[in-house]
């Protein structure tokens, strides 16, 4: 018994009970599976050694797919690079603008399904799982159909935001070719949600190293060997995402996920409009962080020497953005970890694991800002040959290096507020921080006091500070027993007590009742 206990909880605390308790206690009850009360600097290194097991056994192979899935892009963007210059602009605006848009709401729909997946594993709902991604496939698909519209009209709405005609027609025309890409986006989400809250990241992993491998080469052979121009890099482009897709769900479908997926079922139809809800909070809370950065490229367009501002924020939001893709790892890995200690009823466990997740990130952004101090003077010659776009990032270099570590925290704290379900209230904070002050007071640093770039990223960075203290104190005041109570209502309201586990519930322990009564009556 003990021995399928860990093999299907693997990243779960020891169980101390028997596994069907656990599982139907609708209310938490104290010291119980739990980790122990922690009473000096030797409990706390034995348990963060434990939990940084477990974290990082996440973290490593999620930063792994983050990375070679945001490279996809990338990969395609520098060989449009070397077919010619429209060629590099129209898939640079289709990637940023068109589907880096739908990307930020489709990721954030589906980042509801770390809540309810994670902790639904974590009580030992495993039928559950399948049912929220189908009902995910369902939201997103139909989003998809919506979100569509503006890769039919991206060359239109492209002119309208002041875009030349060259450039808007060459990435309309490459938007129309994408589109199926934005339904990969609508099938991929909910999958890797329902893999990660099981901690099978590695099979991501590598899938995504296959398609990377297999974009790249493909890229070359299409658009270079055969010249087939922006052809080549939406054939190969939207083969890579479909290919990750259909890999995903042939492993889901091969039998690895064991009672998580019990095949397809008209349970997913159920509770759709409340699910709608919790996925539009997600994206919200998702889009407003992710949208936060690209107006300030758009605001530093607007300054006086606007084309070597622009240059030298887009090499600081490069680096930013691999960055930001390590702590993407971690957050997945801290709301996996969360969820599911919540959903076992586990309000000490989860809360270390926040614990031992803000030292790992802090610790990460630390180095690497130090490194970019450093060698704040050699790194942007691999940028740019402009000895003014030099000068600029080389004075922007500690801005960057602060951003850094506080955006290495920050989606940390995010994932906490994923794992717990709390993306309502922090899409309310991120309005708050982000676009009632951080904003305006970037606006009145840099056209005001003129400032300039370093103006405005240094107000916009006051809103992300001012955010990460909320978050901190929406932790710090949190009952971490009332989450765990809340998340096995929450597995309850969507549809972990189904008419049929009540059922196979009765049944269970009326076979119990006559087994002890027949053992009453032998004896």
């Amino acid at each position: 018994m003990e021995e399928s206990d860990t093999q299907t909880h693997p990243l779960l605390t020891p169980l101390n009970q028997p596994q069907h308790n656990q599982i139907h206690s609708a209310v938490f009850a104290a010291n119980s599976d739990d980790i122990p009360p922690i009473n000096g600097a030797g409990d706390f290194i034995r348990e963060f050694l434990i939990e940084s097991k477990k974290l990082w056994y996440l973290a490593g192979p999620a930063i792994f797919t983050s990375i070679s899935q945001y490279s996809l892009g990338a990969v395609t963007q520098v060989f449009a690079g070397q077919v010619g210059t429209l060629q590099l602009a129209a898939v640079s605006i289709e990637n940023s603008v068109i589907a880096g848009f739908c990307l930020g709401i489709t990721l954030g729909m589906g980042s509801a399904l770390e809540t309810l997946c994670g902790q639904a594993f974590g009580a030992g709902k495993l039928d559950m799982l399948g049912i929220y991604m189908q009902r995910s496939w369902l939201i997103l698909n139909a989003t998809a159909v919506i979100l569509s519209l503006l890769y039919i009209f991206a060359d239109p709405l492209l002119k309208l935001i002041g875009q030349t005609i060259a450039i808007s027609e060459a990435a309309g025309v490459f938007a129309l070719w994408m589109i199926p890409q934005l339904f990969a986006y609508a099938m991929n989400y909910p999958i890797q949600k329902f893999l990660q809250a099981q901690s099978k990241i590695m099979v991501m992993a590598w899938i995504s190293a296959v398609a990377l491998v297999g974009h790249t080469f493909f890229s070359w052979l299409l658009m270079l060997r055969l010249r087939w121009g922006l052809v080549g890099a939406a054939v190969v482009l939207n083969s890579s995402w479909w290919f990750i897709v259909v890999a995903q769900i042939v492993y889901v479908l091969s039998g690895y996920c064991g009672e998580a997926w019990s095949g397809f079922s008209f349970q997913a139809f159920q509770n759709l409009w409340g699910f709608v809800r919790l996925s539009l909070a997600s994206a919200v809370m998702m889009c407003l962080e992710i949208w936060y950065f690209m107006a300030l490229i758009l605001f530093a367009g607007y300054l006086e020497n606007a084309e070597v501002s622009v240059d030298a924020l887009s090499i600081c939001a490069n680096i930013l953005g691999w960055t930001v893709m390590a702590s993407f790892g971690v957050n997945a890995a801290v709301s996996v970890r969360v969820s599911n200690e919540l959903g076992a009823s586990h309000p000490r466990a989860a809360k270390f694991s926040l614990v031992v997740a803000v030292i790992t990130s802090f610790v990460i952004g630390l180095m690497l800002s130090l490194i970019l101090i450093i060698f704040r003077k050699e790194y942007p010659l691999l940028f740019s040959n402009d000895p003014a776009v030099r000068e600029v990032v080389v004075e922007l270099t500690p801005m960057l290096a602060l951003c850094i570590v506080i955006n290495n925290i920050q989606p940390v704290l995010s994932g906490v507020a994923i794992g717990a379900g709390w993306q309502s209230a922090v899409a309310y904070v991120n309005i708050a921080c982000y676009y009632l002050f951080g904003i305006p007071l970037g606006l009145f640093f840099g056209y005001y006091l003129d400032f300039g770039v370093l103006g405005i990223w240094s107000g916009m960075l006051s809103g992300t500070v001012l955010q990460t203290l909320v978050l901190f104190f929406m932790v710090y005041r949190t009952d971490w027993n009332n989450e765990a109570s809340l998340a096995e209502a929450r597995i309850s309201k969507w549809g972990g007590h189904s008419k049929d586990l009540k059922m196979k519930d009765n049944e269970k322990n009326h076979q119990e009742i006559h087994e002890t009564s027949a053992n009453s009556s032998s004896s």
